[in-house]
């Protein structure tokens, strides 16, 4: 696997896959620290969804600035990026999370990325994978990361783009088009579908102490607050339609739409990268294991970052040891 070679003979190209996961995606930054470490050179990438996003910016050299922004991420900057624009195509528009990349990412377009770059995207009328590997970098991010009935989608050359993951979450087949001889893929959606039961989530009590919702305890309360301010957003969007969504949003919390929607996406994405990878097996797969965040969870970015950095040493370790 090693990229580098002293004597300067011909190496493999090696190519990383970065798959969808939405919060579970800062993991692709513990990932990529684990391969740098262990002195493996990417030399293109591809990414779906979340995996876009952190490879657009890792293309772009500035890895160590995402990691730094997500590290200091709270419940009040996640919902800053949910800008609401019922009754649009979407529930978010998606332009603050475009201004989010761009802050991270210097160049303008892909071309002139220091390293070949690919985002996959899903065209909504046909269903056909989409693969952008040219032009502006935040539309080709957007149109990846926009997760059917959550964000809007992205319109380019005449075509509705919305989340690669519809198609292929964990891109290794566009990582092979790219000339890779050896794929790294890391997979985020292995082991969520057991670990996602539906929850009532009741309005957090203003009595509790910030101290108390750190830690161990953040995953409930963290998230009950985050959807708790995304249906406040929602009640003030002025459209006689939403009257019935409203008089919903009273008996049943925000959180079941949105845990309908991705739980329904993550179970299809799952059976559809459970098939792609037995069809077309990358050389090394990667899988951190954390099942248990959810996707909003954007705030537990050491966690999931760690999870990433430590299994991708171990994956790196055990192919080692093969000798290969």
């Amino acid at each position: 696997m090693k990229s580098s070679d002293s004597n300067g003979k011909s190496r493999r190209k090696i190519g990383l896959a970065l798959g969808s996961g939405s919060a579970r995606g800062w993991a692709h930054i513990g990932v990529i620290r684990a391969l740098t470490e262990a002195g493996i050179h990417i030399d293109c990438i591809a990414g779906t969804s979340i995996g876009a996003l952190v490879g657009a910016v890792h293309a772009s050299g500035n890895i160590h600035t995402l990691e730094d922004v997500v590290l200091e991420m709270d419940w009040k900057k996640i919902v800053y990026f949910f800008d609401v624009v019922l009754p649009k195509s979407g529930l978010i528009d998606g332009n603050k999370v475009a201004d989010f990349i761009r802050s991270c990412v210097e160049e303008s377009n892909i071309e002139d990325l220091s390293l070949p770059f690919s985002a996959v995207s899903t065209d909504l009328a046909t269903g056909n994978e989409v693969v952008i590997q040219e032009g502006d970098i935040i539309e080709a991010v957007r149109a990846s990361i926009s997760v059917p009935g959550i964000f809007t989608p992205v319109r380019k050359d005449n075509m509705s783009l919305v989340d690669g993951g519809l198609v292929n979450p964990v891109p290794v087949s566009v990582v092979r088009e790219m000339g890779a001889d050896f794929v790294i893929a890391v997979d985020l959606n292995h082991d969520i579908i057991a670990k996602k039961g539906f929850t009532q989530i009741s309005i957090p009590d203003s009595s509790i102490r910030h101290s108390e919702k750190e830690g161990g305890q953040n995953s409930v309360e963290t998230k009950t607050t985050i959807f708790e301010a995304l249906n406040r957003r929602i009640r003030t969007v002025d459209f006689p339609a939403l009257t019935q969504v409203r008089q919903w949003l009273v008996r049943d919390p925000l959180p079941n739409i949105f845990e309908v929607l991705m739980t329904s996406i993550n179970i299809m994405e799952t059976q559809i990268t459970t098939s792609r990878l037995k069809t077309d097996p990358p050389d090394l797969l990667i899988r951190p294991n954390l099942g248990h965040l959810r996707f909003l969870e954007f705030n537990r970015a050491e966690e999931a970052i760690a999870e990433g950095y430590k299994e991708g040493c171990e994956q790196i370790e055990k192919f080692s040891e093969k000798g290969e």
